[in-house]
């Protein structure tokens, strides 16, 4: 997809100048729960639609917080939303029994909801609708149980870093009887855990789904991991970012490219 920049005039400021901007808006994972993994953060980028025209100028950039470990909790509550100029991707759905807060940018488990609120292309998918099933991914639903814990859903991939890279894959279900196993995760999702283990971590930065343990008790669920805003320019744009944690790069096609890791301003000329 090509780039460039137009002048659109001269105003008392004097010249005002446009960038095309493609982007990946990723939301931050859910923690798992009691049975459940997490869902992945929803997942948005100019790959499924268009590309952004942008003056110059600063912009506010949200990176959203997975949600958990909560120690002997059933449950874990939706992830934060990341937002980036008009797009915003919804947290990942909650994973437990009883969940009020299930629906999300995937879905946790007992059929949580993906794409939620809806935006077209879908920004995830839903969880598994049983107990000890995975949560929803950005590629894919949440699996079941077999009897083992349910595969979390798969992500996706993006190429707006300048290299291709998975993200948002959903939380892996726990296994409830001590011989059965946790689901496996991908994509950033955590594993689920068998009964007497803890469900591994969500990646942060990737917006995946923390996995499941296998019930009510003292073994903490996996974290949602956080998720990632990036935005890739024309070469002739310079692009800054604050605070220093987040970086700039030069994509292999000389594109130049923010990588938001937490939240903060992007500035563009």
């Amino acid at each position: 997809m090509s780039f460039g920049y137009q002048i659109l005039g001269f105003g008392s400021g004097g010249i005002k100048i446009e960038r095309e901007c493609q982007y990946l808006v990723v939301a931050g994972g859910a923690g798992g729960g009691a049975g459940g993994g997490g869902g992945a953060g929803g997942f948005r980028t100019s790959e499924d639609s268009s590309n952004l025209i942008l003056e110059a100028g600063d912009y506010t950039v949200t990176v959203g917080a997975g949600t958990g470990p909560v120690p002997g909790n059933c449950s874990s509550d939706r992830a934060g939303n990341s937002v980036f100029s008009t797009i915003t991707s919804t947290g990942g759905g909650g994973s437990g029994y009883g969940n009020p807060e299930k629906d999300g940018g995937s879905g946790g488990v007992f059929s949580g909801a993906g794409n939620t609120p809806p935006v077209s292309p879908p920004q995830g998918n839903p969880g598994g609708h049983q107990v000890q099933s995975g949560g929803g991914g950005a590629g894919g639903s949440g699996g079941t149980s077999t009897p083992a814990g349910g595969p979390g859903g798969v992500g996706r991939d993006s190429s707006v870093s300048g290299s291709s890279v998975e993200y948002a894959g959903g939380g892996g279900g726990g296994g409830y009887i001590p011989s059965e196993a946790g689901g496996p995760a991908q994509d950033g999702g955590g594993n689920g855990s068998p009964r007497s283990g803890s469900g591994s971590n969500g990646t942060n930065g990737k917006g995946g789904g923390g996995g499941g343990m296998g019930f009510c008790g003292s073994p903490p669920n996996g974290a949602g991991g956080s998720g990632v805003v990036i935005v890739q320019a024309p070469a002739a744009a310079t692009l800054t970012v604050s605070p220093g944690t987040n970086t700039t790069s030069t994509a292999p096609s000389g594109a130049k490219v923010a990588t938001f890791t937490v939240s903060g301003t992007l500035t563009i000329a």
